[in-house]
């Protein structure tokens, strides 16, 4: 351990010459007048000198002045204040304290203050974007799932018995759970299955708060109540006569939903139509009723029951098209829309109102028809991107009240209804 020493340093009047032992020259008169004025007779630093180079990174001997060490020193120990501003400081002290800053009780209070007001501010922005993150996040990896999963399945329709009862017979509806335990289980991480008497324990809310995209008031949506608030009524078809809207004609079921857990934790209000048609008969110049196209409509809460429980945060819905070469869709729409254009323009025109947002397919209008009780405001029809198979000249638009395709030249002019990438 090395020895400490106390070094000389200077002198108050006029002072003596530091100890030539050390290797220091004369410095007497380059002490600061204010140093050497006053009661300050003699300045004494307790300490070594290898301590001394180290921590200033310069020999005693080859110190210019004292005045230069203090301005040094004072740089060293985190302070701006040059030795001229601090006229009743010794050098002494500022060599010798290695803590000479501090804050009172009155701004440390005065600082959490602040950073507490700040937080209160910036914290629930900040929650709620990484809520978004998340959400957006989960909802593109459920349906990249599902997506997989249905392309796994070898069809879509004749799962289960359905059967409408009447004034001799009762009605048998084993549709969608055999669906849920016979199809979508061989292809699909599921943890627990509960029927349509036991929805909500697989975790979903008993209310939905609809997304907003105004126009209407908005009520929340109660779990029993989304077939019949949806153009679910209209979409389980028991016997069709046909499929053209002007000449078809079918009859509606009162089908039962069941609802199933995935092993990521979403919890899935699943719906069923055993009886979905094929997109073949799409290739004619007519008018379609599309809910008889639909096989299956999940409504998805990705974290159970927790909050917000809302359509566009942690709520959705997935909407399958078709028993074979199915179309799997997630439509978000957009909470404005853009005036009438033709069609060939309306792509554009969704774009102008935000970068991520496009024109649907008839499957994407025909998914929002479906699911429009979680839709507040969006009654409508609307510009699809689809061509017309047979007639370039031609795209497939939805009346939004009905649930109708029909195709009309790309040239005249409708409103469309955006939805999110």
């Amino acid at each position: 351990m090395k020895k400490q020493r106390s070094v000389s340093i200077c002198t108050g009047g006029g002072g003596r010459a530091l100890p030539a032992k050390l290797g220091i020259e004369d410095t007497t008169s380059s002490c600061h007048p204010e140093l050497v004025s006053g009661s300050i007779q003699r300045c004494v630093l307790p300490v070594s000198l290898d301590r001394f180079r180290n921590k200033f990174g310069m020999t005693v001997k080859n110190i210019p002045s004292l005045r230069a060490v203090a301005d040094r020193v004072a740089i060293s120990l985190g302070t701006h204040h040059r030795l001229s501003g601090l006229p009743r400081r010794s050098l002494c002290s500022l060599l010798a304290m290695t803590r000479c800053a501090g804050f009172t009780m009155a701004e440390i209070l005065l600082s959490l203050t602040i950073i507490g007001v700040v937080a209160a501010i910036t914290l629930p922005s900040l929650t709620g974007n990484i809520n978004e993150r998340t959400w957006n996040t989960q909802r593109k990896a459920l349906y990249a799932r599902f997506s997989q999963a249905i392309a796994l399945m070898p069809a879509l329709n004749g799962y289960g018995t359905l059967i409408e009862g009447d004034s001799s017979t009762s009605a048998i509806d084993t549709a969608a759970e055999t669906f849920i335990t016979s199809g979508l289980s061989k292809v699909l991480k599921i943890n627990n299955i509960c029927d349509s008497e036991h929805l909500e324990d697989c975790g979903l809310p008993a209310k939905i708060v609809p997304l907003d995209l105004g126009g209407s008031s908005l009520s929340n949506v109660q779990l029993e109540n989304i077939k019949t608030l949806v153009g679910f009524n209209s979409m389980f078809n028991g016997t069709w006569s046909g499929y053209n809207f002007t000449s078809g004609s079918y009859s509606q079921l009162d089908t039962k939903a069941a609802a199933f857990e995935t092993a990521n934790g979403e919890s899935i209000l699943t719906y069923y139509n055993p009886l979905c048609k094929s997109s073949a008969m799409l290739s004619s110049n007519a008018m379609f009723y599309s809910q008889p196209f639909m096989c299956a409509n999940f409504v998805y809460d990705l974290n159970g029951s927790k909050g917000p429980n809302t359509v566009g945060k942690d709520i959705g819905f997935i909407s399958v098209l078709y028993p074979s070469d199915s179309v799997v869709v997630a439509p978000m729409p957009y909470v404005r829309m853009t005036e009438a254009t033709a069609q060939q323009e309306s792509g554009a025109a969704c774009r102008a109102l935000d970068e991520a947002v496009r024109t649907p397919n008839i499957e994407e209008l025909a998914a929002m028809f479906y699911n429009k009780s979680l839709l507040k405001g969006q009654s409508v029809e609307s510009w699809s991107s689809s061509i017309a198979q047979f007639d370039p000249t031609r795209a497939w638009r939805l009346n939004i009240s009905t649930g109708a395709w029909q195709t009309l030249p790309r040239i005249q002019e409708r409103r469309t209804r955006c939805v999110y990438r």
